[in-house]
């Protein structure tokens, strides 16, 4: 199951209509999934949940979405998972997560799967700075400055909604990211 929604995430990523490209699949949704997974351990999450979220998470956006790519994101996972034969009680659960993850939306986080997608995501940011700059410079079209601003806005966002057994991981680039954008 997990293959099939990695396989779909990768080739929605590889097509043309996606103004993110590749950068989508190799900056962000890999390093979401690797520390889903990392969390999902830690907390003794529903790993195959937190998993299949975190690999769908975003996939509203990598669809054209993007402002309220957390509803897109669960139309389109539900839609897969589906026609995959996922039981439709995890669908539920995986719908959750992804409509949670987005933190500029106050959505409540009512499982401990919920908190790792959402940490992840969050965590991400932080291993890649050049896909964040470029949403800001391309995607955006902000002028340098303003990208920077919007980068360190955004992370210092991202910090803000992680539990603080996601900051503990984290802190080291947290900090070293804060000292280079000043």
């Amino acid at each position: 199951m997990i293959n099939k929604v990695k396989e779909f995430v990768k080739e929605q990523c590889e097509k043309d209509t996606n103004f993110f490209g590749m950068n989508a699949y190799t900056h962000h949704f890999i390093s979401t999934v690797k520390y889903a997974k990392l969390l999902a351990k830690e907390t003794r999450a529903d790993e195959e949940i937190v998993e299949i979220a975190a690999w769908l998470h975003d996939i509203g956006s990598i669809m054209g979405e993007y402002e309220n790519h957390h509803i897109s994101s669960l139309k389109y996972a539900e839609k897969l998972l589906l026609e995959l034969n996922y039981p439709k009680e995890k669908i539920e659960k995986v719908k959750h997560c992804i409509v949670a993850h987005r933190a500029s939306k106050d959505i409540p986080r009512e499982t401990i799967e919920a908190e790792c997608v959402a940490n992840a995501d969050a965590m991400s940011h932080f291993d890649n700075l050049s896909s964040l700059f470029y949403l800001a410079i391309k995607i955006r079209k902000l002028d340098t400055d303003k990208a920077k601003e919007f980068v360190k806005g955004k992370l210092e966002r991202s910090w803000n909604k992680l539990t603080p057994n996601a900051k503990t991981i984290i802190k080291n680039k947290y900090e070293a990211v804060l000292n280079i954008l000043g």
